[in-house]
C-alpha cells in the first residue's frame, strides 16, 4: 500500500515516467531480477528465472504514466505535481505487479521465465506500440502475454474478461471546415459561413451510427472539442471551424465506414453552403482481441481464487480503448478486468476523474492473481 500511494503522489505524464522507471527498476532489483531499461523510451522490464530450468516463457504487463488532470481529492497521498494524477489505476497497476514479482522471486520452484512488462505512455500514447517496434517480443520472447487493469465500476473481489473482442478500436478524427468568413451583422450574404455547416454537422454525425453502422455492432462518434473565431470578435464569421472527436469500433469493415462516412458527409454538407471540408482520421488503437485458450486460463485462475460466481467470463463489449491491444497482435494472452471497488475514501469515482482512487483494498488479490496465472501458465 505505502509503495502504491508514494506512486499515486508523484505521477507522470507518458514517455515522461523516469521517476517511476528508477523506483519500479530499482524494486526488481532488490528483489533479485534482471532490469532492462529504455524499452519504449521509459519502459522497464524485469526478468525471472525459474530455478528448476528452462521452460514456457510468460509475460505479465502493467502501465506506469498518469494522465493531464488537477486532483481534487483531499487525501494526504494526493498528487504533489499540479494538473497531473493518477486517475486510472496505473499506480496499482504497477504496484500489484511489483507485489507478484516480488513473491515469485523468493518463491521461483519453476521451470520457465517470467517477463514483467512495465508499460509507459498507455494513455493515448501508443507506448504498447513502441515497445513492441524497439524489440520487446524479440529480446524477451514470451508463449502468452496478459494485462490486468482495474474498474470501478465492478464490485471489489470480482473479475471479469470475454474471449474474442472485448475493447475498441480507439480512433481519432480532426474535421476542418473552411469558408470565406465576413462581417457578422452587414456582411453575410457576402460571407461563406462555416459554422452553418457545423450546426448541420453535428446532427449528422450522429446519423452515421444510428443509420449507416448495422444494428448489431457496436460504433461511436463523439467530439470532444470545437474552435471557431475569437472571443472578443463575436460580430466576425469566422473563415475557419475545427471540431475533433473519437471513433470506437469493433468490426474492420465498421471502422473503415466510420472514416468514409464522416469524410462524405462533412464534404457533402460544405459544398452545400459553398464552403469545404477536410478530414484527418488517425487510426490509434487496434480493437483488443483476447485470445480464447488464455482468456479461459485466465478466468480458470481468477475462479480458484474468488469462485466461479466472481468471475464474469462474458463481459459486456467496452466501448473504451485499450493499447494492451498491440501485444495481443503479436503474442496470443488475455486481458482481465478486475473490480476496484469504491475507492480509498469510500465513494465511487469513475477512472479519468479528479476524485478518483485506486482501492488498496485489492492490491494482494490482484497480486495474487498474477502469481497464480505466471504459475498455471509455466504449467506449475
Amino acid at each position: 500500500m505505502a509503495l502504491r500511494r508514494e506512486l499515486h503522489a508523484h505521477p507522470e505524464l507518458g514517455f515522461q515516467e523516469l521517476r517511476t522507471g528508477d523506483r519500479v527498476a530499482a524494486f526488481l532489483a532488490d528483489c533479485g531480477l534482471e532490469v532492462h531499461r529504455g524499452l519504449g523510451r521509459t519502459g522497464v522490464v524485469g526478468t525471472l528465472r525459474g530455478r528448476l530450468g528452462p521452460g514456457r516463457a510468460v509475460g505479465l504487463r502493467a502501465d506506469l504514466d498518469a494522465l493531464p488532470i488537477r486532483e481534487r481529492g483531499e487525501r494526504e497521498y494526493r498528487s504533489t505535481r499540479d494538473g497531473v494524477m493518477h486517475a486510472c489505476g496505473h499506480d496499482g497497476h504497477t504496484a500489484m505487479l511489483l507485489g507478484a514479482a516480488q513473491y515469485l522471486a523468493a518463491h521461483a520452484d519453476f521451470a520457465g521465465t517470467v517477463q514483467f512488462i512495465f508499460q509507459p505512455a498507455e494513455e493515448g500514447l501508443g507506448g504498447a506500440r513502441v515497445m513492441i517496434e524497439d524489440g520487446l517480443f524479440r529480446r524477451f520472447p514470451v508463449d502468452a502475454v496478459y494485462g490486468l487493469h482495474a474498474f470501478p465500476g465492478m464490485p471489489a473481489g470480482r473479475f471479469g474478461l470475454r474471449p474474442g473482442p472485448m475493447m475498441a478500436a480507439s480512433d481519432t478524427w480532426t474535421v476542418t471546415f473552411s469558408g470565406t468568413g465576413g462581417h457578422g451583422g452587414a456582411g453575410v450574404h457576402l460571407a461563406t459561413d462555416p459554422t452553418v455547416v457545423l450546426g448541420q454537422f453535428i446532427p449528422a454525425l450522429q446519423s452515421i451510427v444510428g443509420r449507416n453502422v448495422p444494428a448489431i455492432d457496436p460504433a461511436v462518434l463523439s467530439i470532444g472539442y470545437l474552435q471557431a473565431g475569437a472571443p472578443g470578435s463575436p460580430n466576425v464569421i469566422p473563415s475557419e471551424v475545427v471540431v475533433r472527436g473519437t471513433a470506437r469500433s469493433f468490426a474492420p469493415e465498421v471502422r473503415d465506414l466510420l472514416e468514409r462516412r464522416l469524410a462524405e458527409v462533412a464534404v457533402s454538407l460544405a459544398a452545400a453552403s459553398a464552403c469545404t471540408a477536410t478530414l484527418d482520421y488517425q487510426r490509434r488503437y487496434p480493437p483488443l482481441v483476447n485470445a480464447v485458450a488464455q482468456a479461459d486460463r485466465a478466468a480458470d485462475v481468477a475462479a480458484a481464487l474468488v469462485g466461479l460466481a466472481q468471475v464474469d467470463r462474458n463481459l459486456p463489449l467496452v466501448t473504451a480503448g485499450e493499447d494492451f491491444a498491440f501485444m495481443l497482435n503479436d503474442v496470443p494472452g488475455a486481458f482481465m478486468i478486475i473490480g476496484n471497488g469504491p475507492g480509498a475514501d469510500g465513494a465511487f469515482h469513475d477512472l479519468h476523474t479528479p476524485y478518483y482512487d485506486f482501492n488498496d483494498g485489492i492490491l494482494c488479490l490482484g497480486s495474487a492473481y498474477w502469481c497464480a496465472l505466471a504459475l498455471a501458465e509455466l504449467g506449475e
